[in-house]
């Protein structure tokens, strides 16, 4: 039977950690003296990546496959906990400030807002993510779990639907400092998925029409049918 050297061209390389690898290398990760290899995928499919250090549901994710942030959630109970993935692993870093589930954020893994969540009586906290440390900055103006988030970054981003006593339409827009109420959903919702950033986003999904899309401009949203024949 072949060897590894004769079939991949390359004997096993010893790395402290991961860094330098690439796709489909196998190697000898001497910090932690185990064997690792590093998925490659083919096509248009899903590949297995390693698993967070702690399970749960109900939180939140910002960031690239290459460079993610999760934050918070349950499992149970609720969750300060925030853990950030290089591509290959996920490493626990500093906790947010307030537990909770069912929250939104907006931003990249060095640059990311968490806002709202549950469990009741809802949040209204805002937290700022500068790639190190959480910190409480101004609150969302109306206290909801279960709503959608969009942004760049954690100086501009966008809150919208959610759960206040019943389905709501509620838009809030980040500038950085402080939010404020802009133009609501055509379809008040809870649940509902978002993304892109603060001019430019997409709100879709959710209890009420789950097919239902909307376009935000950055000053107003259009529904956009979806054919679900």
């Amino acid at each position: 039977m072949a060897t590894y050297k004769e079939e991949a061209g390359t004997a096993v390389q010893n790395i402290a950690g991961d860094t330098g690898t690439v796709g489909g290398q196998l190697w000898y990760d001497s910090s932690n003296s185990e064997f690792k290899y590093r998925y490659q995928a083919y096509g248009n499919a899903w590949s297995t990546g390693n698993s967070m250090n702690t399970a749960r549901g109900y939180g939140y994710g910002t960031g690239t496959q290459t460079a993610a942030l999760a934050f918070n959630g349950e499992s149970p109970p609720d969750q300060v906990l925030t853990e950030s993935y290089n591509g290959t692993s996920w490493t626990e870093v500093n906790d947010m400030n307030a537990a909770r589930q069912q929250l939104a954020g907006a931003g990249t893994q060095t640059s990311s807002l968490g806002f709202g969540g549950a469990p009741p009586p809802d949040y209204n906290l805002n937290e700022l993510w500068n790639g190190t440390n959480w910190t409480e900055v101004n609150d969302l103006n109306n206290a909801r779990r279960a709503l959608g988030g969009a942004g760049v970054d954690n100086t501009s981003a966008l809150a919208f639907g959610g759960y206040i006593s019943d389905n709501s339409a509620l838009t809030e827009e980040w500038n950085g400092a402080s939010w404020a109420e802009v133009a609501d959903l055509a379809t008040a919702r809870q649940d509902l998925a978002g993304t892109g950033i603060k001019t430019a986003a997409l709100a879709f999904g959710g209890s009420v029409d789950a097919d239902a899309t909307e376009e935000w401009s950055g000053s107003s949203t259009t529904t956009k049918t979806v054919d679900t024949d």
